[in-house]
């Protein structure tokens, strides 16, 4: 495989390069199984639809072909119909806000997942992505199964790292 360099320059990051270590959507720790893809994510309808638009030019075109976008954030986009963030301020505040991604997680996943490797950020990631599996035990304790709109901010945070939200 011949490495690929990805340069970046939008409003969050400028003169920002990486290589793609590993095929797109190949290669992931052993230990990190996320049940959607980002463009399955951007498509079912996360992050009130506002979360990396300036810099879709960074990422395959058809990752967006479907992808539920906007101008402003709007809960109704988000698959579960309702509001399960808080603002990238708050996540860096609170210092959730890990290695040379600036938006947090879901950019950290969306550029692993194009095959960008960085060792310690990753380990990091992987093991925040892990830790926020326990919500999806806090639905099968207290959802009658099948019941998909028990919980929908649990369900809508699930979906938003990449867990299964329909369980």
């Amino acid at each position: 495989m011949s490495l690929q360099t990805i340069s970046v320059d939008d409003r969050f990051q400028t003169a920002y390069t990486y290589v793609l270590d590993a095929p797109m959507g190949e290669q992931f720790a052993a230990e990190f199984t996320p049940a959607y893809t980002p463009p399955e994510m951007l498509r079912m309808g996360v992050f009130e639809g506002k979360y990396i638009n300036d810099c879709i030019g960074e990422f395959p075109a058809e990752w967006f072909a479907e992808a539920k976008l906007s101008d402003h954030a709007d809960a109704s986009l988000n698959y579960f119909g309702v509001k399960s963030r808080q603002p990238l301020a708050i996540w860096r505040e609170k210092g959730w806000i890990y290695g040379p991604d600036p938006r947090g997680w879901f950019q950290w996943y969306c550029r692993y997942y194009l095959g960008r490797r960085l060792l310690q950020t990753d380990a990091i990631q992987i093991k925040r992505w892990r830790a926020f599996a326990r919500h999806a035990g806090q639905i099968r304790a207290n959802c009658d199964p099948g019941d998909i709109f028990c919980r929908p901010r649990q369900r809508q945070g699930l979906l938003q790292w990449a867990h299964d939200a329909l369980i």
